[in-house]
Order: structure tokens, then sequence, then C-alpha cells
């Protein structure tokens, strides 16, 4: 069995009087992949941004391969951000207008590979994500939204992190090109055996490229398990609920209202 890359343990988290994070626990193995889902405001990105370090828990605590999270020189700082890294829903915002493919790799190569040629590793990084050399003089307006998200992920693979954290990272983009990014992010799993952790609320994707699924509702986990098992017989109303809200043919979505209301 390969060792958990991550651990999340009792997580809590509230805002005034609400509990946007309730005691959320999960681990995530070397290599693995897994979903957070649910509707929202059901507390899934601000577990996300604790895991990454934007947001500060509470209670409970976030482990690295074993380790709990440092934060108390710039160095653990720097360590901790290369541990894991982290992909936005809008590539666009991510990135700044006024710097290149090219420079946006070397900003982050240098920050925290300081004193060494970068120019191999950027070509790496490019071909890594299938933009080659051509688009290293591109500044984000120029390309794509699929392209934008390829830099953002290149950005992110730079410092060799051991989990990616994928915020809505397709949600912004077409449906063709959510396909391409996916199977784009499944090679890069297999090649450097990071481990994923996506945040949706899109039940394609996660039946598509995660091994385990956690489904929170009002900051709390409903349900957990192996993604195909979750999904073909979930046990919790919420999961059934999040399922039934797929359009289908036959899909009503009054029936569907009511039982929002009564859950």
């Amino acid at each position: 069995m390969p060792e958990n890359v991550l651990e999340a343990v009792g997580l809590h988290r509230a805002f005034g009087g609400v509990r946007a994070v309730d005691d959320v626990s999960f681990a995530l193995p070397e290599g693995g992949s897994l979903g957070i889902v649910g509707e929202s405001g059901s507390g899934k990105t601000t577990t996300a941004r604790i895991v990454v370090g934007l947001e500060r828990a509470d209670a409970g605590e976030v482990r690295v391969r074993g380790r709990a999270r440092d934060t108390r020189s710039r160095a653990r700082r720097l360590a901790r951000a290369r541990e894991v890294q982290m992909v936005f829903q809008d590539p666009y915002l991510s990135l700044d207008p006024r710097t290149s493919v090219e420079g946006v790799l070397r900003e982050t190569l240098r920050l925290h590979f300081p004193g060494t040629d970068h120019d191999r590793r950027v070509r790496e990084l490019l071909d890594q994500v299938g933009l080659g050399t051509r688009a290293a003089d591109a500044r984000p307006r120029q390309l794509s939204g699929g392209q934008r998200q390829r830099v953002a992920i290149a950005r992110a693979l730079a410092v060799e992190p051991a989990v990616l954290v994928l915020d809505e990272a397709v949600a912004a983009l077409d449906v063709s090109v959510q396909a391409q990014i996916l199977n784009l992010l499944a090679d890069i799993r297999e090649e450097t055996r990071v481990g994923y952790l996506f945040i949706t609320h899109d039940l394609g994707v996660v039946r598509c490229v995660t091994d385990e699924i956690v489904v929170m509702r009002r900051g709390a986990v409903v349900e957990a398990g192996p993604t195909a098992e979750v999904l073909a017989a979930p046990r919790h109303p919420y999961t059934r609920l999040l399922l039934e809200s797929v359009p289908r043919p036959g899909w009503d979505p009054r029936a569907i209202a009511a039982a929002r209301r009564a859950l």
C-alpha cells in the first residue's frame, strides 16, 4: 500500500457563527487522486485553502508525508509551498498579464531554487504540459483558456510538489478543452506520482479522474469512499440528491427541488 502523502485530521474553521469546516478528515495516498464534492457553501474550497495554507484552521492538523506543516520562518513557508501547490479555477486571474509564459515559470523557479540555471527546466515544463517553446514569449491575453490553464499547471509543477490541489480547475473551460486538460493531468500523475486533490461540483469530472471521493455538506463530511462505489450506490440522502440533480432524459427539476426542501 502506498503511504499517505497528505492527511487532514479533524479540521475546523468557523467564520462568525458559521461552521465552514466542521471536523473534516481525509487521506490522500502517494500518486492518488481524491475528489471533494459538494454544492456552493459546502466548505470544500475552505478545506482546500486550509490544506494549501491560505486559511488557518481553528483546530485540527494537515500533514504532508506524516509531518505537520510548519510556518514559523520564511524558509519553512517556502518549503511548505513546495509540498502543496494549487491550480485555481480562472487561469487568467491567477497569471500576471504583463509577464510572459517563460517569465512566469522563471519567477517561480528563482524564488524556490535561487542561483541555478533554469533554461532546461523551463523547456521541460513547457513540454510536460503540451505547450512547447513557441508559447514561451506569449502573454496570458495571447493564449486560449486551455493554454492559460496549462501554464498554471506548469507553474505549480515547477517546484515538484507532493500534492496538487485543483480548485474547479476545469470549470471555466469548454467541454472539449476540459477533456484535454483532464487527460493531461492523468498523464502527469502517471509520470510523476504527484497526488491530486480535486475540489469540484462536477460529478462527471470526479467520476473520470478520482480514485476516492469525499462528499461535504454544510462544512461536514457526509459520505466518503471509493469513487465508483459511492457514485454507484450512495448511502447518504445528500449524495443521492447530488446525483439526481444532474440533468438527464426524464429529469424533473421540480421533484429535485422538493427533495432538496425535504432534506
